[in-house]
């Protein structure tokens, strides 16, 4: 059985993924910054909270509809210069925005502009970060390093609003907005050094070309589809409860708004915690136990939620179940995106992972599909419907494909054989400390 050092996660005992991961930690930050100052500002100027929505839809579309050429470019540019612009020119920007906000100057459609630039730019930057950290670190620590990754965003998600709302109490939004593209711009510095070499892969003829390669590979390789599908049903179905919390806590559960910041609250810790879980002991775990188990429990975990939230009405029980929700909805993620990352060749990580962020970040249009059904059989049950989907899918892929059951098999000779060198890869660019 390996042996991990208690000095803390095996992924983080490479220098340069552990300065990626700073990095990481400051632009998500800055991202989560720079949302709560949007939400709060845009509210301010209209008082609608319509326009709340109309922020997240111009952030969402062009992420969703770009991200495939993002995994293009990921793959025919040098993926350490593709992120560095793409962090710089959203630092820019929002500067930018940060000195329209103090001079008193900013509009909504300044606002919407920005959200939606940010977005399309999002887009090239999320699938080169995710086809540049494997080179970072040996394959056998890829599982680590993926819930690393993954831990940031709960982890954030916690701490950054909470920063971004004393910042705009104490000082101003412009000056939450200039705090923001801080952590933009820090991430850019930190890749411009950071030791690895250009990575990117073999000449091409074309964009569109290389995007029919990346779709057909998918196409063509039952475990990428279905590992992928599987991300579409968890984010279109098992996450639609998102947008749909107000109801729960105003409607159902009658906790208002505290007890809605609660229930989001332990789903994020108890994500925060699965994720730290598997960034030091994860790495020799099943990956197809925990991507159906996750699946299905995750899946029921949210429809007995809906349901008791509903019939029984228990704000302690709610709160548990969201907890539960938020462990075993990482448990899946993070096994699911490590064991793509092992697998896939290095000369179209970009595209698959492209094609892998265009599914997670469909969430906000499940969220409408959520709303569409809760008008015509309630909320409790169209998000019950869609956990038991995401359960049930879960149980079909794994009764109907082969690769996915023998999926711990794949990732292991597939570990062994790129961290000994074998054809595909050589060993990391980086080695580890210690």
């Amino acid at each position: 059985m390996r042996k991990f050092s208690i000095s803390g996660p095996p992924a983080m005992r490479y220098p340069a993924f552990r300065a990626f991961w700073f990095a990481m930690v400051a632009s998500v930050s800055g991202f989560q910054v720079l949302r709560f100052g949007q939400f709060w500002l845009i509210f301010e100027l209209t008082g609608s909270p319509l326009a709340l929505g109309y922020v997240g839809l111009a952030n969402g579309v062009p992420a969703i509809l770009l991200n495939l050429f993002g995994g293009v470019a990921a793959d025919r540019l040098d993926q350490r210069r593709l992120i560095m612009a793409a962090q710089a020119i959203i630092a820019v920007l929002i500067f930018g925005l940060a000195t329209l906000t103090l001079l008193d100057l900013v509009r909504v459609w300044h606002l919407l502009t920005m959200a939606f630039l940010a977005g399309a730019i999002e887009a090239f930057d999320q699938p080169a970060r995710r086809a540049l950290f494997p080179h970072l670190i040996e394959r056998r620590d890829m599982m680590s390093a993926v819930a690393m990754n993954s831990a940031v965003w709960p982890g954030t998600r916690i701490a950054a609003p909470a920063a971004a709302g004393i910042i705009i109490a104490v000082f101003n939004t412009a000056t939450a907005f200039y705090v923001s593209g801080a952590g933009f711009l820090v991430m850019a510095v930190v890749i411009f050094f950071l030791p690895v070499r250009r990575v990117a892969g073999r000449a091409q003829s074309g964009a569109f070309q290389d995007l029919k390669e990346g779709v057909g590979f998918v196409a063509r390789n039952s475990i990428f589809s279905c590992l992928i599908a599987l991300t579409f049903f968890n984010s279109f179905f098992g996450m639609a409860y998102i947008p749909l919390m107000p109801i729960f806590a105003v409607d159902v559960l009658k906790v208002g708004a505290d007890g809605q910041g609660w229930l989001m609250g332990v789903g994020g810790a108890g994500s925060l915690m699965a994720s730290i879980w598997f960034a030091v002991r994860g790495g020799n775990a099943s990956k197809t136990l925990l991507i159906i188990g996750g699946g299905i429990m995750s899946g029921v975990s949210v429809a007995a939620f809906a349901v008791t939230s509903l019939w029984v009405g228990s704000f302690p029980l709610a709160l548990i179940l969201m907890f539960v929700v938020g462990v075993f909805n990482t448990m899946q993620n993070t096994a699911l995106q490590a064991s793509m990352q092992i697998l896939v060749p290095d000369e179209i990580r970009g595209r698959v992972m492209g094609l892998y962020g265009m599914t997670y970040n469909i969430r906000p249009l499940g969220g409408m599909q959520a709303g569409a059904l809760a008008g015509l059989i309630t909320a409790p049950f169209a998000i019950a419907a869609g956990g038991l989907a995401v359960a049930v899918f879960a149980v079909g892929a794994a009764l109907t494909n082969r690769d996915l059951r023998r999926l711990t098999g794949m990732v292991r000779e597939s570990e062994a054989r790129l961290d000994t060198g074998g054809e595909g890869e050589a060993r990391p660019r980086t080695t580890a400390a210690g």
